[in-house]
Formats: C-alpha cells, sequence, structure tokens
C-alpha cells in the first residue's frame, strides 16, 4: 500500500492517541470523518494498523523492574528451538522476545515487581526453559525512552 502525506498524518495522530474518535481525528488531519474512516479501515485491512491497546504504567502495576535477558539455546533449527519459542510465549512476565545476532540469541524483555521476583522467575521459569544454555541479565537503572511511535519520515 502507497501511504501518501495524510495516511501518514493519520498514522502519527493514532500512535500518540488510539483513543481519538474518527471525527477528532478528521479534523486533525484535514479531512471530513467518512473519508478519514475510509482511509483507517484501509490501513486496518492492509496491516499497516495492527491493532490498539492501552500504554500500562508498569509503576504503578507494582511492576517496577525491567530486566533484559540475553539468552543462548543450544540448538536453532529443531523442535528445541520451537519449544523455547512456545515456552516464551506462554510466560507473561516476558513481554518481548526477539532473535537477535551478536552474545546471545534471544533478547528477552521481562518486567517484575522486584529484584526477588526475578530471582524467582530466574530460578523457577527462565534457567527450565527448553534448550537453554546461558543467561546473562541486565537491569535497567532509568528508562530514557520506552516504547515510542514508529518513524514514519522514511515513508514521505
Amino acid at each position: 500500500m502507497d501511504l501518501d502525506a495524510i495516511d501518514r498524518r493519520i498514522l502519527a495522530a493514532l500512535q500518540r492517541d488510539g483513543r481519538l474518535t474518527n471525527v477528532q481525528l478528521a479534523e486533525e488531519v484535514g479531512l471530513s470523518p467518512s473519508p478519514c474512516l475510509r482511509r483507517v479501515r484501509l490501513l486496518e485491512e492492509a496491516g499497516i494498523i495492527a491493532g490498539y491497546q492501552a500504554k500500562l504504567d508498569r509503576g504503578a502495576l507494582g511492576l517496577g523492574l525491567t530486566v533484559f535477558v540475553g539468552v543462548k539455546v543450544e540448538r536453532h533449527r529443531d523442535e528445541a528451538a520451537a519449544r523455547f519459542r512456545d515456552s516464551v510465549r506462554a510466560v507473561p512476565e516476558i513481554v518481548s522476545c526477539h532473535l537477535v545476532s551478536g552474545e546471545s540469541d534471544f533478547l528477552l524483555q521481562v518486567v517484575v515487581p522486584d529484584l526477588a521476583g526475578y530471582e524467582r522467575l530466574l530460578l523457577g521459569t527462565l534457567l527450565r526453559l527448553p534448550g537453554v544454555s546461558d543467561i546473562r541479565s541486565n537491569f535497567a537503572i532509568q528508562t530514557v525512552k520506552a516504547e515510542g511511535g514508529l518513524p514514519l519520515d522514511h515513508l514521505a
């Protein structure tokens, strides 16, 4: 799908505030409501807008510790790797998992209440994931920027 300037403005506005009404969104991007709604639906159907969700405050929910966990696995291309991926998806404290290059095979982002909570997760779950051969933990001291909107300038 080719995105024009209006589509990019729609995407930028929805990244800032996914709760905008169609009327508010149309006003912000300079369209009338009907064409704006059609464009949003086309962006959804094309998979560019993958969904909508609320941003939750981790600290307010008692999830004060973020840990980036580098995981090495024994094998990448067999059932063990598939079991590892399936197991990771089932752990709610793991909020993201990326296959990466470098020292680790996977990089996990984990959120827990505190260090004791991470210790329980590490010993009771992470070290028991299928195929894990090594784990390295990095603790977030301060969040400088988190989950901002995607850059859209390259689409111009």
